[in-house]
């Protein structure tokens, strides 16, 4: 934890005693009374509190104090086929890390059903993991999160979008590709970018076609057999850099 993440209503209200930034405030960080420390407004700013004192029930009361608008999130959206819940967790995870803006978790031809049926992104742990990663990367802005039944629902609903925006779209693809990642990059200048990574099983031919008629090119990044949590950390990380905002 990086930064410590607060609501616009917590960040006016002491830490309870109890409240796990409260304890990684005074266990980890080691701060006392009149020590600062990193926080910021959940979807805003970025800034310093001081602690202004810690009572003897061990609350923490402090005050906040804006230095920025916080770091932007990157046009980039990630398009995955719903993957297992443990994978989920750490993909979320590591993405928002990275600063994607959006992620679509959707159904694919191969997804194991039950997994769309696990309660990862209801019960809140998605959306969790996605708030763990943005404060790993001491980032106040948050991915949106979206999830679909289908591949083909999604580019029923996002398809348009696309097209305004002027994006690059890609699919990852071992299979049917026509150039790897590194290539196709290099070759593209667009603002916005729209990755979509299949489920551990990858994509039917059918969805291939799907893909590649709604004007996605299929690309590889090497004939190795990726999990969906590192193709999509691994593939982010490439076409960021590629984007220009890892330099």
């Amino acid at each position: 934890m990086n930064i410590c993440l607060f609501t616009p209503e917590e960040i006016t209200h002491p830490l309870s005693k109890t409240d796990e930034r409260a304890k990684h405030i005074k266990k980890v960080l080691h701060k006392a009374e009149g020590d600062t420390f990193d926080a910021g407004i959940i979807g805003g700013n970025a800034g310093i509190a001081t602690i202004t004192k810690i009572s003897d029930a061990g609350d923490v009361f402090f005050s906040f104090e804006p230095k920025s608008a916080g770091k932007r999130l990157y046009p980039l959206t990630l398009i995955i086929g719903f993957p297992r819940p443990i994978q989920l967790r750490r993909l979320l995870r590591d993405v928002a890390g990275l600063g994607v803006q959006k992620v679509i978790l959707c159904g694919t031809d191969l997804t194991e059903k039950s997994y769309l049926d696990s309660n990862v992104v209801s019960d809140g742990s998605a959306y969790q993991m996605l708030l763990d990663g943005t404060a790993q990367a001491a980032s106040t802005h948050v991915p949106k999160l979206e999830v679909f039944a289908s591949l083909d629902e999604v580019l029923k609903i996002e398809n348009g979008r696309m097209e305004t925006e002027n994006s690059s779209k890609i699919a990852l693809d071992n299979r049917r590709m026509s150039c790897s990642l590194h290539e196709f990059l290099a070759h593209e200048s667009a603002h916005s970018v729209v990755a979509a990574i299949g489920s551990e099983r990858g994509w039917t031919d059918r969805e291939r076609d799907v893909l590649e008629g709604a004007g996605f090119s299929l690309c590889s990044m090497g004939t190795r057999i990726l999990r969906t949590e590192t193709a999509a950390t691994v593939a982010s990380s490439i076409i960021l850099d590629a984007m220009g905002f890892l330099g």
